[in-house]
């Protein structure tokens, strides 16, 4: 097989097509688009198409798909898959919803917050509630009405007794309502956080796409394409429950109370590095990273990676009768260096 010898513009246009900065475990935010037989479509900026299934898209069942992601609207995604063969995202707008419900529901236990819920049904020892999306369970021993028939779809305010998350298990109570109390301090707290600001924190729950970090009262959460300039596969690779760590304040969402944080800002930019120790032309062995459809991410240099085309991935693989995986270990030429873009294209080093 011949190498096609590619021209700057060539390896420029190949790379556009590319959009990698998403990444599967990224939180984006898309609007919606429209329907069809795979599910919503949405719109994320990216230059390919992404999709939500309807298992990924429906919290409440009672709602159809085009109620729960309305056409028009700006929704936040979890991506579950990258790029297939046709160049589609897969995206959940269901675990996004799930778990910022679970943290809410932690926060309103911690604070023994009163909050109303609604009957869905009745089951034996109780009944079930919907809070938040989210289905807990009442016990009759806490239930100040006795009498269940007429109870379904009756609203009833509720204390949260104990949840848990990775049992799924969350009891309240109809009994020990009683009034809330202000919590001044933990409002005084989000007016004084500023985008830029350095906190201490610990991490206090880990999910797929990140892990929400307590920053002294207020959880902020850490996305997992924030935690390093290295490729992570899952936050529990580089973070553990009880970990005291320094974070950057990236974001805050005044409205929904809600702080956006960085771990890699605190690092050195490994592309400054790399600008002043890479050059075009430079022969670098690379340990590949991931395998994509239009070739393989190779990492070059400590957090930095660049891209080796598909057709340079199958010419080696025939050449040397292997399989490329990540992990391994491979020679490459640097063509195209582009470090204000943070864009490097590879060829194979020839022998």
């Amino acid at each position: 097989m011949v190498t096609k010898a590619y021209t700057d513009d060539e390896f420029e246009s190949l790379l556009s097509q590319y959009d990698y900065k998403f990444q599967k475990g990224d939180l984006v935010k898309g609007i919606v688009c429209g329907y069809d037989s795979e599910g919503v479509i949405v719109d994320m900026g990216a230059k390919t198409s992404a999709i939500v299934p309807e298992r990924e898209a429906r919290v409440d069942m009672s709602k159809s798909v085009e109620e729960t992601l309305k056409k028009g609207e700006v929704y936040e995604f979890l991506i579950i898959r990258e790029e297939d063969e046709d160049g589609k995202f897969m995206l959940s707008y269901k675990k996004v919803a799930m778990a910022y419900a679970w943290k809410e529901l932690e926060q309103l236990k911690e604070q023994d917050a009163t909050v109303e819920g609604t009957v869905v049904s009745v089951v034996k020892g109780g009944v079930l509630v919907e809070l938040h999306g989210v289905r807990g369970f009442v016990p009759s021993s806490h239930l100040r009405a006795k009498d269940t028939d007429n109870i379904v779809g009756q609203k009833i305010e509720l204390k949260i007794l104990s949840l848990d998350p990775a049992q799924n298990n969350f009891i309240l109570s109809n009994k020990k309502v009683y009034s809330d109390a202000q919590e001044e301090s933990k409002e005084s707290m989000f007016t004084n956080l500023e985008v830029g600001q350095i906190v201490e924190g610990e991490v206090v729950r880990i999910t797929d796409f990140g892990a929400f970090i307590d920053i002294g009262g207020m959880d902020g959460l850490l996305p997992l394409s924030q935690m390093s300039w290295r490729w992570v596969d899952h936050p529990s690779d580089v973070l553990s429950i009880s970990d005291k760590i320094k974070v950057e304040i990236i974001g805050i969402d005044h409205d929904k109370q809600r702080v956006s944080l960085s771990l890699k800002n605190l690092e050195a930019d490994p592309w400054i590095e790399a600008k002043e120790k890479i050059s075009e032309g430079d022969k670098v062995e690379g340990t590949i990273t991931r395998i994509k459809h239009f070739g393989a991410f190779v990492e070059v240099f400590p957090g930095v990676e660049a891209l080796l085309p598909n057709n340079e991935v199958v010419e080696y693989q025939n050449k040397n009768n292997c399989i490329l995986n990540a992990g391994d270990k491979i020679k490459t030429t640097i063509l195209k260096f582009n470090p204000d873009d943070r864009r490097i294209s590879l060829s194979i080093d020839a022998e």
